[in-house]
């Protein structure tokens, strides 16, 4: 019979955590939120920031630069 921290056909025992909790989470999640805008250090273009597309991976419509999160 298994121990109450037992997972079966993993192994483990005590002690197992679920990955993203405490000191074995997942790394990331280090965006600046919904808000703000999209800055091009070239020529100054500003837009809104899109939350499905970050501002480094996005180019500037006018010149053709990655922009920056202002």
């Amino acid at each position: 019979m298994r121990g109450k921290g037992m997972k079966q056909g993993l192994g483990i025992g005590r002690g197992y955590q679920a990955p993203g909790r405490g000191r074995n989470r997942q790394p990331g999640g280090s965006g600046e939120g919904i808000g703000g805008n999209c800055v091009c250090p070239s020529c100054g273009y500003t837009t809104s920031h899109s939350r499905l597309q970050p501002c480094n991976q996005t180019k500037c419509p006018k010149c053709g630069t990655i922009m920056a999160r202002q």
